[in-house]
């Protein structure tokens, strides 16, 4: 895939996070600085979201560590222990704050 096809992917993944927690009516802060997307809780806590484009990747951290995911077979994919990034962000929001919301 070239630079331009995954940057392409990676808006698109942001889109949707923000369109799913501005849906939700939460109390979270979604926050989007060029390639860098912020989810910001009551209690200061933050999961970052970011695109890293030499690897093709869409990187996220929280509390918990840090995972990265690229594009499989149509999902975003972690090498380390196979999560789905969109799970893995639902899981760690309502870790975070409580909320379900579903991305």
């Amino acid at each position: 895939m070239t630079e331009s096809e995954f940057n392409e992917l990676a808006d698109a993944v942001f889109k949707r996070i923000e369109r799913a927690v501005d849906d939700a009516d939460s109390d979270i802060e979604c926050n989007l600085n060029g390639g860098v997307l912020e989810l910001e809780f009551e209690d200061g806590a933050k999961i970052i979201i970011n695109r890293h484009a030499p690897t093709q990747e869409i990187w996220l951290a929280a509390r918990s560590g840090g995972f990265h995911y690229a594009l499989r077979e149509g999902r975003w994919v972690s090498q380390r222990d196979d999560s789905e990034l969109f799970g893995k962000l639902e899981e760690l929001v309502r870790i975070a704050s409580g909320e379900d919301i579903a991305f």
